[in-house]
C-alpha cells in the first residue's frame, strides 16, 4: 500500500514547482484587474464590477453546460453557501472595492494594500497542523513587508496618483483595505471548500463559482446600468465591454483555474506569498499604461517582494534526508510531515 501511494503522489519539490508556476500565472492574469479601472476611468466601479462578472458568468455557463446537470446533483446546501461566499468575497464585492480604490486612491497604493496579503495569509496558515512555524517565515515576511512599504512611500511621494481631495483618497484607501479583507476571506474559504470537495476538478470548481457570480451580477446590473449612460459614446461602450470580456476570460476563468490548481499543491502560508505576483504584474501593467519606467524605490520594492517569495518558498522545501547508522533513533527531520501525509491543496 505504501508503494502505491508514493507512486501516485508527486514529490514535494515537484508540487512546489508546479504550484508556484500556477500561482505566478494566476498573478500575471489577475494583474489585469488593476489596469482595467485606469483604462476605463470614466466608468463607475459598479459598472466595471457588474460588466466583468456578467461576462464571466456567461462564459462559465457555456463552458459548464455539458456537465451542468451532473455537477448540480452533486452539490449540497453547504456547497451552495460556499459558492455564494466565494462569488461575493473573491469576485463581486472584492472587485467593486478594488476598482473604487484604484480610481480614488491610485493603482500603486491599491497594489500596496493587496500586496499585504502574504503577511495576512501566512499568519493564518501558520496555525494549520504541520505548517511551517511563523518564526521561520518572519524574515521573508519582513522582507516582503519592506517591499510593500517602499511601494507605499513612492505612491505617497510621487506624482502619479489620480488626484482628488483628501476625503476621496481616504475612502479609496479604506476600499483597498476592504478588498484585502475580502480576498483574505476568499483564500481561506476557497481552500477549505476545495479540500472538502476533492472530487471536483479545479476547472469545474472555478466554473461553478463563475455561474454563481454571474447570477449575483444580474442583481448588481440593475443599479449599474438602469440610469443614464453619462454621455458615453458607442465607441466608449464598445471598449468598455471589450475590456470587461478580456478581464472575464483571462483574469476570472483562466486565472481562477490556475489559482485553484496552485491551492491544491501549495501550503496555505505559501499560497499567501503567491499573491505578490498580482501586485508585481499590476504595477508592470500600470507602468506600461502610464508610459514610464519604475523609479529606484519601485525597483527596490520589486526586489524585496520577489526576495520574500523566494525565501518563503525555500522555507517550505523539505529537509534533505540524512542516512543514519542502523539502530539510530529518528531525529526531528524524519518526523516532519511529508506531502503525502497532508490533505491535498
Amino acid at each position: 500500500m505504501h508503494s502505491s501511494i508514493t507512486s501516485t503522489t508527486p514529490p514535494r519539490d515537484t508540487r512546489l514547482f508546479r504550484g508556484t508556476a500556477q500561482g505566478v500565472t494566476a498573478g500575471a492574469l489577475w494583474g489585469l484587474v488593476f489596469l482595467a479601472p485606469q483604462v476605463l476611468g470614466n466608468f463607475a466601479a459598479l459598472q466595471l464590477s457588474a460588466a466583468r462578472y456578467l461576462a464571466y458568468g456567461a462564459i462559465a455557463a457555456v463552458l459548464i453546460a455539458p456537465r451542468w446537470r451532473a455537477l448540480w446533483l452533486r452539490l449540497g446546501r453547504a456547497d451552495l453557501l460556499a459558492l455564494v461566499q466565494l462569488a461575493l468575497l473573491g469576485n463581486i464585492v472584492y472587485y467593486l472595492m478594488l476598482a473604487t480604490a484604484v480610481q480614488w486612491a491610485g493603482g500603486a497604493a491599491t497594489a500596496l494594500i493587496i500586496g499585504l496579503m502574504p503577511l495576512v495569509v501566512a499568519v493564518l496558515g501558520s496555525r494549520e497542523p504541520g505548517a511551517v512555524p511563523l518564526r521561520t517565515l518572519a524574515a521573508p515576511l519582513a522582507l516582503g513587508g519592506l517591499g510593500t512599504a517602499l511601494v507605499g512611500w513612492e505612491a505617497l511621494q510621487g506624482s502619479h496618483g489620480p488626484g482628488g481631495d483628501l476625503l476621496t483618497r481616504a475612502v479609496g484607501l479604506l476600499c483597498g483595505f476592504g478588498a484585502l479583507a475580502c480576498w483574505t476571506g476568499y483564500t481561506v474559504v476557497n481552500r477549505r471548500w476545495l479540500a472538502r470537495r476533492t472530487d471536483l476538478s479545479a476547472h469545474d470548481a472555478s466554473l461553478l463559482v463563475g455561474v454563481m457570480t454571474g447570477a449575483l451580477a444580474l442583481v448588481l446590473a440593475v443599479p449599474a446600468f438602469a440610469g443614464p449612460s453619462s454621455g458615453h459614446t458607442p465607441a466608449e461602450w464598445l471598449g468598455f465591454w471589450g475590456m470587461a470580456l478580456t478581464v472575464a476570460v483571462f483574469a476570472s476563468v483562466v486565472g481562477n483555474a490556475c489559482w485553484n490548481r496552485a491551492g491544491r499543491l501549495l501550503p496555505l502560508a505559501l499560497m499567501g506569498q503567491m499573491i505578490v505576483f498580482e501586485t508585481l504584474f499590476g504595477m508592470l501593467y500600470g507602468f506600461l499604461w502610464e508610459g514610464r519606467g519604475p523609479t529606484v524605490l519601485e525597483v527596490a520594492a520589486v526586489v524585496c517582494l520577489l526576495g520574500g517569495v523566494v525565501w518563503s518558498t525555500a522555507a517550505h522545501r523539505p529537509a534533505r534526508a540524512v542516512t543514519a547508522p542502523a539502530g539510530t533513533p529518528p531525529g526531528p527531520s524524519s518526523l516532519r510531515p511529508s506531502a503525502s501525509s497532508r490533505a491535498p491543496g
